[in-house]
């Protein structure tokens, strides 16, 4: 199948390319603004299947978004008319549509002129009058606020925001691109008109408050909820804004002549995870909890975890080598102590349940 996307170098071009071939359609024919008018038509001529995703929507005068959206739809569907294609096309368009302004008016253009193709041949063709895109690769300063958002959070940049309750509808890249692709293979019929779900439905206030506390979290090392839904496609995106030389960032490290100890995450309810190192014959713990949980995972060398219950005095001794990859877990009311028992240092992962406090530690010292 020949493939061809209009519109390939731009945001949901670039992020389409990639998924069609990840699915295994390797002939992938791109229309880009370097594009001749000969090079245009030859493309369209031999396409199986079009995804027309070029537009215009920044122009320097409001004529080009005419000639940029309707004009060029209306191009290459009379390509396809003269040649006698009946090529299947996706048009995105926008929910702009309905609005009497420059932009929407050229992208109903656009739409009337596939519907009148569809008429005219039967063809399949789908419109997807996308709300605000968001995801990696879009261009900041330019059509998305999500987009400029992330890249001044990142970069220290002031944001303007006129109104912060304003509503924000969006959907994300992974999503569209994933929608796009499985219309090559569905056997299922779908309306002219198509939607992408989900729409997350947001505000801008609430959209800048989650990108500072991401920015933050290097700092306070606590994270938000990245999981699952409308906070972890956003929270991608952010991160995606950062420069080679962003990618990394320090943590503080706490040694003493026993070794030393690093905080890495921290959740607001799932606890948080850290790294301590041992020197041989070194112990550490010595301390039970009354509510706290941890676990612990020897990265690197041998030790001994040794128990004992607070109250019956009963005790118990586990000996964990670094190949093993064994997690032992601390249960409340047994104090607990870890001693290098090996020739080198020993690295041992620990996860606890809680964000340790200070005010409150539940750590009491009792020797095992």
């Amino acid at each position: 199948m020949n493939i061809l996307v209009t519109g390939a170098a731009g945001f949901i071009g670039q992020n389409l390319c990639v998924f069609l071939l990840e699915a295994g359609f390797d002939n992938i024919e791109k229309i880009t603004r370097d594009d001749s008018e000969e090079s245009i038509v030859e493309k369209v001529k031999s396409a199986d299947f079009i995804y027309h995703l070029a537009g215009v929507n920044r122009p320097k005068n409001d004529e080009d978004f005419k000639t940029g959206n309707t004009g060029l739809t209306q191009k290459v569907l009379n390509t396809l008319a003269e040649n006698g294609r009946k090529t299947p096309i996706l048009l995105t368009s926008s929910t702009q549509v309905e609005s009497d302004n420059p932009y929407g008016v050229s992208k109903a253009g656009a739409e009337q002129a596939v519907a009148e193709y569809q008429q005219e041949t039967g063809a399949e063709t789908y419109i997807y009058r996308l709300p605000n895109v968001f995801g990696k690769w879009c261009r900041p300063n330019y059509n998305s606020a999500v987009a400029t958002f992330c890249y001044n959070t990142i970069n220290d940049l002031p944001i303007t925001i006129h109104k912060s309750d304003a509503a924000l509808d969006l959907v994300y890249i992974d999503d569209v691109c994933n929608e796009f692709v499985r219309l090559l293979s569905t056997t299922e019929k779908k309306e002219q008109y198509c939607c992408v779900a989900p729409v997350y439905q947001t505000t801008v206030g609430k959209v800048v408050s989650l990108l500072t506390e991401f920015k933050e979290s290097r700092e306070s090392l606590i994270s938000a909820k990245v999981g699952e839904g409308f906070v972890r496609a956003l929270y991608s995106t952010y991160v995606s804004y950062l420069a080679p030389e962003q990618f990394s960032y320090s943590v503080t490290r706490h040694s003493d002549e026993r070794g030393t100890f690093v905080e890495m995450l921290k959740t607001k309810d799932s606890g948080q995870f850290s790294f301590f190192t041992a020197h041989p014959g070194i112990t550490r713990g010595g301390h039970y909890h009354h509510t706290k949980t941890e676990k612990f995972l020897v990265i690197n060398g041998k030790a001994s975890f040794k128990f004992r219950h607070i109250s019956t005095g009963e005790s118990y001794e586990l000996i964990v080598d670094g190949e093993e990859s064994s997690i032992v877990e601390t249960a409340p009311g047994w104090s607990h102590d870890i001693t290098n028992i090996g020739d080198n240092e020993l690295v041992v992962m620990l996860w606890a349940n809680e964000i340790f406090d200070r005010e409150q530690p539940d750590t009491v010292n009792f020797k095992v």
